[in-house]
């Protein structure tokens, strides 16, 4: 493979107009897309064939009218301290208020004071406006419209709060990319010394993010994508993209600096730094493709719209790359910085004499060769200290209570919460189906009395259900159950809809309410925003043992045939895990028990995000295995051209491990700045990545792989000769390039015949 990738890299490199005229194409092209066909991204988050999914498919079926899907928005409204809504220039107010509120597009806007919705001291009430269609669907009327009402109400002296999903401020990303690529280009600038070469990998990155982001766009216009699904693909796209140029522009450089030619540097660059970013990328690609595996659409969309990023982001190193760095020529070699990946060692890797080329990722190694095994015992403890919180980790959907104070979904959840009750935030619903009883009313009223001994956690039970003694009231029922076949009822909990004891309690309705179809013929399903948490979050648990056999066993397959060895490729899974346990447990210990929230803009204690966990996986597992190909690979790339097992571990380490720790921060920056972000999903995604790739490349790739290769010995390179001889060589050390080109006859086609690569 390494010949064809040389040949590939020496094509972009001589033909350079025709691959920037292309891919700037794609760039116009994906932009004309995206203004053209783009839609709007949905955040519902539903699964097919659950029972809070089923219960809104039949409230769908049989009362269409009834908008289950359409948004909401809360307006909140407050007297002055110590004064009453009561007073009636006051309600006056309220009702003109309701009218400017009431659009084309409102379904209906409740009246707080015949509903019921005003708190007992009487100075706080909300009303609930619903929409016939969903958030995006709404216009700059209808939100001008709600805008006027609080206007109306601030100026008759009360306090107006806007909640609900109607109207939620979008998360811009703009400020979290700028954040990344400012630490990118700092951390490039200083590893290459040059500016020049800190902007190439910018450059392709930003094109690649550009060309993955705009197609995404477009979809939207085709299919429903949520708002995070743009945002993680632009999140992996610019990290990963910078990471793969910086790793071939690396080896550029030091094949300029051992005297070849900028055409053959770039050409060899390709065909061997380019072999590990084919076989990392393809890691990646699977871990993010794998998430299909789930079936659960949100999870689908947003790993293959990250893996054809990521894709992207691979072709554009290898094609792209080449062919700006042959309108550079060697500007991009000409930093003062001190040389990349060892340059001060003789052809053996050997040190000069008087110590030259000691550099700090030498001595580093050497320390910890030297003390291998209690390296190993720190580094195996400090990882499993620092997962122990996971065992504790909660997940659950994400609400207004999770956002930060100052937007008005926090602000309106904290007043529903505190005048209101902590469960008014999340109520629960059961949908009672009387469909096939016999005596519907006699079999919902049983219903209800059923669920009523259910004590746990219940603060009120609102139902439809009549006093059996009125007789008028009961015949009404009665018509109306014959006409819809199913009533609703409604469960206030005493916690708030994140909270286990809410989570609980739908376990327990569920348990209690399963034998009554055989009682009565009718059946209950319970539904809600706790309901749907409880629901997707035993899918993601059902799904994740069939994606980690998938994924993790075609990964290892792929790492097999990388580096012909058994062990290697377990030890790198097993560094995974220790990763992602970290990740977990720092995420649990700040989101969830509110550790040093302060420091990424957090102010409240929240669950983790019901998808993390999952996502996290795909998406740090692809990554780790980035670093385990870069380091490990140089690593072998010494021992097959003959070094000792133990120096091959010590010299590649040096050749690697700058642009390894490179590579790293760029990713951590670029994380990081995701991390300050406004949306609590795409802030947990951010947070949990930087600390996955801090973990697996400082801790595991730098302490623990050098440690354990050193105690293991030649023995890591390990594999059954039957194996070794049915599989294919893809040659990742570059052996073939460097046959090829020794046999090349014609001197048009190599300026020069190189040494093998060492």
């Amino acid at each position: 493979m390494a010949w064809y990738l040389y040949k590939l890299g020496r094509w972009s490199f001589r033909h350079r107009i025709r691959v920037i005229a292309a891919w700037a194409a794609l760039l116009i092209l994906g932009g004309v897309g995206s203004v053209a066909l783009s839609g709007e991204t949905n955040d519902s988050f539903e699964l097919p064939n659950t029972e809070s999914s089923q219960a809104f498919d039949l409230i769908k079926e049989r009362t269409p009218d009834v908008s289950t899907d359409g948004a909401t928005a809360r307006l909140f409204i407050q007297a002055p301290k110590g004064q009453s809504l009561a007073d009636p220039t006051t309600q006056a107010t309220i009702t003109a208020a309701l009218q400017q509120a009431t659009t084309d597009h409102v379904a209906s806007a409740s009246d707080p004071f015949t509903t019921g919705t005003v708190s007992e001291d009487g100075s706080t009430a909300y009303s609930v406006i619903s929409y016939d269609r969903i958030a995006p669907e709404l216009t700059a009327a209808d939100e001008k419209s709600v805008d006027e009402a609080v206007d109306t109400l601030t100026a008759g002296g009360l306090e107006a709060v806007v909640g609900g999903d109607a109207f939620v401020e979008q998360s811009h990303v703009a400020s979290a990319e700028a954040i990344g690529i400012v630490i990118a280009f700092i951390v490039l600038a200083i590893t290459f010394g040059s500016l020049i070469a800190a902007g190439m990998p910018l450059l392709t990155a930003v094109v690649g993010v550009g060309i993955g982001l705009l197609g995404v766009t477009t979809l939207t216009g085709f299919i429903d994508l949520s708002s995070t699904t743009p945002a993680l693909a632009t999140m992996l796209g610019l990290a990963v993209g910078i990471d793969y140029a910086l790793f071939i522009m690396s080896r550029f450089k030091h094949e300029v600096q051992n005297g070849k030619t900028t055409e053959e540097a770039a050409a060899t660059a390709v065909g061997t730094a380019g072999s590990a970013v084919v076989f990392a990328g393809l890691t990646v690609i699977i871990a993010l493709a794998g998430l299909s595996i789930t079936g659960i659409t949100f999870l689908t969309q947003m790993g293959l719209a990250a893996a054809a990023t990521v894709a992207i982001a691979v072709l554009i190193a290898l094609t792209l790359l080449p062919a700006i760095l042959s309108l550079s020529g060697r500007r991009v070699s000409a930093g003062r910085t001190a040389k990349l990946k060892g340059e001060h060692l003789d052809e053996a890797g050997q040190h000069l004499p008087g110590g030259r080329g000691r550099t700090n990722g030498r001595r580093w190694v050497d320390l910890v060769t030297r003390f291998r095994v209690p390296a190993l015992i720190v580094g195996v403890g400090a990882a499993v200290a620092m997962s122990i919180p996971v065992a504790s980790m909660e997940l659950a959907l994400p609400d207004d209570g999770s956002k930060p104070t100052d937007t008005s979904q926090r602000q309106a959840y904290d007043l529903l919460a505190d005048n209101f009750g902590e469960g008014s935030n999340g109520p629960l619903t059961v949908v009672i189906d009387t469909k096939n009883a016999t005596d519907p009313v006699a079999a919902a009223t049983a219903a209800v009395a059923k669920l009523e001994t259910v004590k746990a956690d219940v603060a009120a039970i609102q139902s439809t259900v009549p006093d059996p003694s009125d007789p008028e009231a009961v015949a009404a029922f009665s018509q109306q159950l014959d006409a819809v076949g199913y009533t609703a009822v409604q469960v206030i909990p005493n916690s708030g809809p994140s909270d286990a004891a809410t989570k609980d309690l739908v376990l327990d309705i569920r348990d209690t309410m399963k034998d009554l179809p055989a009682e009565t013929g009718a059946r209950a399903l319970v539904t809600g925003q706790t309901a749907a948490g409880v629901d997707i979050s035993q899918s993601l648990l059902d799904a994740f043992p069939k994606y980690l056999l998938v994924v993790v066993g075609l990964a290892l397959i792929l790492l097999v045939l990388v580096f012909r060895s058994i062990l290697v490729p377990v030890k790198a899974i097993v560094g995974f895990l220790a990763s992602l346990g970290i990740s977990l447990g720092a995420t649990v210990a700040v989101f969830q028990w509110g550790w040093l929230q302060g420091l990424i803009g957090l102010d409240a204690e929240s669950p983790v995000i019901f998808i993390l966990p999952l996502l996290l996986t795909g998406i740090l597992f692809g990554l780790a295995m980035d670093y385990e190909v870069f380091l490990v690979s140089r690593m072998r790339e010494e021992y097959v051209h003959g070094m000792d097992a133990r120096d091959a571990v010590v010299v590649g380490f040096q050749h690697s491990a700058r642009v390894v720790t490179a590579a790293a921060l760029i990713m951590m920056g670029v994380f990081a700045g995701f991390a300050l972000a406004p949306d609590p999903i795409i802030k947990s995604i951010g947070f949990a990545l930087t600390i996955g790739v801090l973990a697996d490349a400082f801790l595991v790739r730098m302490l623990l792989v050098p440690a354990l290769m050193s105690v293991v010995g030649k023995n890591m390179w390990w594999i059954p000769a039957w194996l070794d001889r049915i599989m294919p060589n893809v040659d990742i050390e570059g052996e073939s390039l460097a046959r090829h080109l020794a046999a090349a006859e014609d001197p048009a086609e190599t300026e020069q015949v190189p040494v093998p690569v060492s």
